[in-house]
């Protein structure tokens, strides 16, 4: 049987553009995770680690206008948003490279032998080493920044890990093109272009995630998805640490105190963020508790107005299209679930963005309403009127994990007084990002970003954002009673690469 052919479609049409590729067949899998493990050893030097990271960031600079071009067409997101989505990967590549050259991610401590302890000491040297090969699941919502050159690869490629991406169906030219550039800039510094292998086709991620020489892998996308890999990495014979981010509602609590002091601000903020990339970001605020009132009402007029000035927007594809008209029908249907503005249908292959409000206490069970507390993915949110703090906080123990939890606060809130530190403290189990009066759209690539969360939002208590996204492909490792000849350099005495470290307790720069 012929190989499946793989389709570069245009969202706006509907329409194939060209054929990129044919789906992998286990034997092209086995080759690609092969082709990586033999080259581990070219990424073992840090110096050239870093420079290979930084090549790649300015080939994907260099090749900007065709690659941008290329992932509007297939993912009609607009081409300021993709060349801003470029720009904070390039941005990441390099904020990798500072990171590999620093080398404290390789969490170096050293304990010198001491006869006197209880029980003694022996001499123990401690740090981290690259896991091996990592099998990469690119994501639909960003084709650049979790996708082929995105967190994972970059943070992989960082920690000394080579990684075959499973590319993702809805801009496969895009994925061809970026590897591309990144095998080019392997090519610059002596790295064979296993480095980076890419395949297509359901069937070869099925086959990814079992193989062998596979030592870790990272995901974002669908609950559904995500969970079968899951389990997959969890069944092998020997399991595999699975990073993955699976889905988030993104729950916001806006106080009475807040409603009273800008309503009218909070509605438009929240509009804003729940339409933005048409509704199609990871962590775009999907139920919002509002308090019942003539301050909840005028927050309500506020989104209203602001949603309703939205135009259309295309989807990445027709599936999620499909996807999201289906699941605002079936929450519409729901008795008390009302639809100020009507999200659904707009044109041929657009959607529209709207909400939906329902009274809190329909919430407060398990039911038919748990659909609600479902990710929806699109521009649609759930907005559940409460009339009390105690009937919000009901609805907030239901929830389960999230990457992000938001809360507004009034002014006098915000400034400790009433209940604003209790409020931290009651959103804190729920996700692994908690904002004040912001919204979480948005995810700064920084040394203390956190995109993760607890389950279902992400499979590990790690982050695929940040500088400690690295630490998801490295294990430690202790040498006892080591000769200096056979150490590692990273471990001498003399820290011939001058790496920061801990050495008997006392921590050296």
């Amino acid at each position: 049987m012929a190989a499946a052919p793989v389709w570069s479609v245009d969202p706006r049409t509907g329409k194939q553009r060209e054929q990129v590729a044919t789906e992998a067949t286990a034997q092209e899998v086995d080759a690609a995770v092969r082709a990586a493990h033999a080259v581990r050893d070219a990424l073992a030097d840090r110096t050239v680690r870093a420079a290979f990271l930084r090549s790649a960031a300015a080939g994907l600079e260099a090749a900007r206008d065709g690659l941008v071009d290329t992932a509007d067409a297939e993912t009609a997101l607009g081409p300021v948003r993709l060349t801003g989505e470029l720009t904070r990967t390039t941005y990441q590549l390099r904020a990798f490279a500072d990171i590999v050259e620093e080398g404290a991610f390789l969490d170096v401590i050293i304990d010198h032998p001491d006869a006197t302890a209880t029980p003694p000491v022996p001499d123990l040297r401690r740090y981290k080493v690259p896991l091996g090969v990592v099998a990469v699941y690119s994501a639909s919502n960003f084709p650049f920044a979790f996708s082929v050159a995105g967190g994972d690869t970059a943070s992989a490629l960082a920690a000394g890990c080579p990684v075959v991406v499973k590319a993702h169906p809805d801009h496969p030219a895009l994925s061809e093109l970026v590897a591309t550039v990144l095998r080019r800039a392997a090519a610059e510094h002596g790295i064979p272009q296993g480095v980076v292998g890419l395949v297509h086709g359901f069937e070869a991620g099925v086959e990814l995630i079992k193989h062998p020489l596979v030592a870790a892998a990272g995901f974002t996308g669908s609950v559904r998805g995500g969970r079968a890999l899951f389990d997959a990495a969890a069944a092998r014979p020997v399991p595999i640490p699975f990073h993955g981010e699976l889905g988030s509602l993104n729950p916001v609590l806006v106080t009475e105190a807040a409603a009273a002091e800008r309503a009218e601000e909070i509605g438009g903020g929240l509009a804003g963020s729940m339409t933005l990339g048409v509704g199609q970001f990871c962590v775009k605020p999907g139920l919002v508790l509002v308090p019942s009132g003539e301050a909840g009402d005028r927050l309500l007029k506020s989104l209203t107005d602001a949603v309703g000035d939205t135009g259309a927007g295309v989807l990445l594809d027709h599936r999620m299209r499909d996807a999201f008209l289906s699941g605002v029908a079936e929450r519409t249907r729901l008795p008390g679930v009302d639809a100020p503005v009507t999200p659904g249908a707009g044109g041929e292959h657009g959607v529209s963005a709207g909400f939906l409000t329902v009274p809190a206490d329909k919430l407060a069970a398990e039911g038919a309403y748990d659909l609600l507390l479902e990710e929806c993915f699109g521009p649609v949110t759930v907005v559940a009127r409460y009339a009390d703090e105690g009937e919000a906080r009901t609805v907030l123990s239901r929830l389960p994990g999230n990457l992000t939890a938001t809360v507004q606060v009034s002014a006098d809130e915000a400034a400790g007084r009433g209940r604003g530190p209790e409020l931290l403290a009651e959103l804190t189990p729920l996700a692994g990002r908690v904002l004040v009066n912001g919204w979480p759209t948005g995810v700064a690539v920084a040394p203390a970003q956190h995109h993760g969360g607890p389950y279902p939002a992400t499979t590990s208590t790690s982050t695929s954002v940040g500088g400690t996204a690295i630490e998801r492909w490295l294990r430690p490792v202790v040498y006892q009673n080591a000769p200096t000849a056979l150490l590692p350099a990273e471990l001498r005495d003399d820290n011939p690469l001058g790496l920061p470290r801990r050495v008997d307790g006392v921590l050296e720069r």
